[in-house]
């Protein structure tokens, strides 16, 4: 049977076996050692650290090309961007200049604009493995028992559950509503126009909202009446119970934060990291 997109994958690795409040910590620091630095050493060790994770994971390329493609579409536009409307955005963050070649203009590659968006591109980047990690490797129930253990409201926790598992359904939904409408004479591949392809997807949005409608539906009614959100504290029946190496895991992603900060207020003493001086 062919793995459905965005959701869990029950295997028993290294990752899988963690606790879910274990995996959201270790999230929360190795995000956090990204966004508060802009030094490529850093970022590039946990790029490094999180494609390993990956790999432990035995998360597969087919389950995330499509993430992937989109991600890259979006960093690759960010990178041209950021150049078209801040060319010496580098120069003034580094304070010196070393051109390579002229476009035209005011538009100067420098190595320090090359250097501060290859940074920047990498820092997006490290941060999109440590979210697909989580989401391939939590099971959605246990997500949620691990934030009303943090003290998140549990109402707010299955309702971010059942939003995790809801993704990989509506993408079962949408590609069966879409074979039903193809054996109809709904041409959807690459024969069709683009504009003809652009309408066809509308007759496959429509019942594909109302499929998603009646599921909400059904969801709200099957949890009111078997009483949801009446009390203030509930019990987990996927809740993992803290090992050591849970805690080793935490510790190893809690000294990344501090080597991250320290790096940045005792070393570099600024938030980039300047080859250049």
């Amino acid at each position: 049977m062919k793995t459905k997109l965005f959701s869990y994958n029950q295997l028993d690795t290294f990752i899988h076996r963690l606790s879910g409040l274990t995996k959201l910590i270790c999230f929360i620091l190795l995000t956090s050692s990204v966004m508060l630095t802009y030094d490529i050493r850093i970022i590039l060790f946990i790029m490094v650290l999180s494609g390993v994770m990956m790999k432990i994971s035995k998360i597969r390329f087919s389950q995330i090309r499509l993430m992937l493609v989109y991600v890259l579409i979006f960093l690759i536009t960010n990178f041209f961007l950021t150049y078209l409307f801040a060319p010496m955005y580098g120069v003034q963050i580094y304070g010196t200049r070393h051109d390579l070649f002229t476009i035209f203009g005011k538009y100067v590659v420098t190595q320090e604009q090359l250097f501060y968006e290859l940074t920047k591109f990498s820092k997006y980047l490290s941060v999109i493995p440590l979210g697909m990690i989580f989401v391939f490797t939590t099971n959605p129930s246990e997500f949620a028992s691990s934030l009303n253990r943090i003290g998140v409201s549990y109402r707010v926790g299955t309702a971010l559950s059942l939003t995790l598992r809801y993704f990989p359904d509506v993408s079962q939904d949408y590609h069966t509503i879409s074979l039903a409408q193809q054996a109809r004479g709904l041409e959807m591949s690459a024969k069709a126009k683009l504009l003809d392809r652009i309408k066809n997807v509308a007759a496959i949005l429509v019942p594909l909202i109302f499929t998603t409608m009646d599921r909400i539906e059904l969801i709200s009614n099957a949890m009111d009446l078997r009483g949801f959100g009446k009390g203030k504290k509930r019990t987990w029946y996927a809740m993992r119970p803290m090992k050591k190496v849970d805690y080793l895991s935490m510790a190893a992603c809690l000294v990344v934060l501090l080597v991250t900060l320290y790096v940045r207020f005792y070393v570099n003493h600024s938030f980039y990291f300047n080859p250049f001086i």
